[in-house]
């Protein structure tokens, strides 16, 4: 259940019958100290989810099957925290160690034992950019016939450059056309007011005479000179007024003609807009887009030249990127097949053989991942040729396997965290000891959590706990606790010797835990 438990937090898919028979939903939350972890450090900072020194995971899952996610307290996709997790545990069981029968998988383990990040990056970009290079080509190729599209952008770009198109000028067309269409009401408008400002009995008129009446006053009341200047700054806007009318009425004209060419001028203008599918306001920018076009085809015979030419040196820079991590991959294999081997010859395959082999891919399109797959080739017994690890390894030997290259490949995994869940399955004995003894090693650097029923394999433990299972109201409970010297050496003597925990096992359960600390 723990395996299941972190994988769930991990952004694993759960099925809503984990849980509990009556309730509304499972509640999981694991914390995990980040001191020894800067890759998870980074990512939550970039995330915006960092929280000092320590990482807290939270999922719930309903009865109904949807689930919610959280990292430090705040709501995240359910991706977003499978990413996280990633970089906090990993987990090792039967479901993950089938993942090694895959040659992607085995590539990958592969190069973290090579430790060549530059080499896998060289090959990487230079496919990247053959790949953007050949699209682009492919891209220029689809557009058929060069010579047929220039004249077709030679023609529209005529169009729109014969008109103003700018906003600006759109703006004074409309104003312009309002103006013209609009011209008999504006000029009889502004008489109208021109005759009701300057006439004998007009606007000006009366408020001098009313000046006038209250200049007369002024020395019984000064206040009214107040009034008196506010009427004289009244008059002087009064007289702009009446000038600007006269200009505005001298410049309209009834002009049956230039109002007809404006309408023309709009109506070209919609049907510019609607040809070419974007409002009148948006002309244009599309006009300028298409002249970028045609720019960009007024050299697409020696530009598409010398697109050929950057992929033909894409290409060579890819194959030499390829050839030099090919090498080390060589190299790496070599010695990655030479530990593991002395692993498994410890954990109970005398005589077996482990070695890597790499298989060159058949298409020469620049590969992302290199020119060749990594495959593991075993051999479980002496006298045995190696074969591919997914055809010859039975599930003790793929548990083993998987530890060995653990082991083979101790400190080159970032990751604090790992979880192996039974992976002693089907192994007793000195071999269960040495598998208790490499995960004890393993244990050293990191974090290292095991699922087991071998004594030997629990004895090695830094340290020790019982999950055990009871009923409570009819409802079964299960326990976690830590065991102190003596109740470990009573467990692992029941394990040893079954229910009934005599002295001999006692006494055997002992000398595992002091050879286990003895070694450490």
């Amino acid at each position: 259940l723990l395996g299941d438990a972190l994988g769930f937090l991990g952004g694993a898919r759960a099925d809503a019958g984990a849980v509990r028979h009556g309730a509304q939903r499972a509640e999981l939350a694991a914390e995990f100290s980040l001191v020894d972890c800067p890759a998870a450090i980074d990512w939550l900072r970039e995330a915006e989810l960092d929280d000092e020194d320590a990482c807290q995971l939270r999922r719930t899952l309903r009865a109904d099957g949807g689930s919610r996610a959280w990292i430090n307290g705040r709501p995240v996709p359910v991706a977003q925290l499978a990413e996280l997790a990633a970089l906090l545990v990993e987990i090792h069981g039967q479901h993950e160690q089938q993942a090694l029968l895959s040659r992607a998988h085995q590539t990958r383990l592969l190069d973290a034992h090579a430790r060549h990040p530059a080499l896998l990056e060289a090959v990487r970009s230079n496919a990247i950019q053959w790949k953007a290079l050949h699209e682009e080509r492919a891209a220029l190729l689809a557009r058929g016939d060069v010579g047929e599209r220039q004249a077709w952008l030679r023609h529209q770009l005529q169009e729109l450059d014969a008109e103003a198109l700018a906003p600006e000028a759109l703006a004074e067309l409309d104003a312009s056309h309002r103006r013209q269409a609009h011209a008999a009401s504006l000029i009889s408008t502004c008489e109208q007011a021109l005759e009701q400002l300057g006439g004998d009995h007009a606007i000006a008129a009366e408020l001098h005479h009313l000046r006038g009446s209250l200049q007369r006053e002024i020395a019984h009341e000064p206040r009214l000179g107040e009034v008196d200047a506010l009427l004289d700054s009244a008059a002087i806007q009064l007289d702009e007024a009446f000038a600007l009318l006269e200009r505005i009425r001298d410049d309209l004209d009834l002009d049956p003609d230039a109002l007809d060419a404006l309408e023309r001028r709009l109506a070209r203008v919609q049907d510019l807009a609607r040809k070419h599918r974007v409002s009148p306001e948006g002309l244009a920018a599309h006009r300028d887009a298409l002249a970028r076009e045609l720019d960009t085809l007024a050299d697409a015979d020696e530009r598409l030249q010398r697109i050929e030419r950057d992929i033909a040196q894409a290409h060579a820079a890819w194959r030499m990127s390829a050839a030099e991590l090919s090498a080390s991959r060589r190299k790496a294999g070599d010695a990655l097949g030479e530990s593991v081997a002395a692993l498994i010859a410890e954990l109970g395959m005398e005589g077996g053989r482990f070695e890597v082999q790499l298989e060159d891919s058949d298409s020469d399109t620049p590969d992302p991942q290199g020119a060749e797959r990594a495959d593991f080739l075993v051999s479980a017994n002496a006298g045995q040729p190696p074969r591919p690890l997914r055809k010859v390894a039975s599930g003790g030997e793929l548990s083993r396997i998987s530890l060995a290259i653990e082991v083979a490949t101790l400190g080159l995994d970032a990751v604090p965290t790992m979880v192996f869940d039974e992976v002693d399955s089907g192994i007793g004995g000195a071999v269960a000891a040495a598998v208790g003894a490499k995960l004890r090693a393993l244990g050293a650097p990191r974090q290292v959590l095991c699922v087991t029923h071998q004594p030997q394999v629990a004895a090695a433990g830094h340290a020790h706990y019982r999950v055990s299972k009871a009923a409570t109201d009819g409802m079964t409970q299960s326990s976690v606790a830590m065991l102190d010297a003596d109740g470990r050496t009573d467990e692992i003597a029941r394990m040893l010797g079954g229910a009934e925990v005599t002295d001999e096992a006692r006494a055997a359960a002992k000398r595992l835990l002091d050879a286990s600390s003895a070694s450490s």
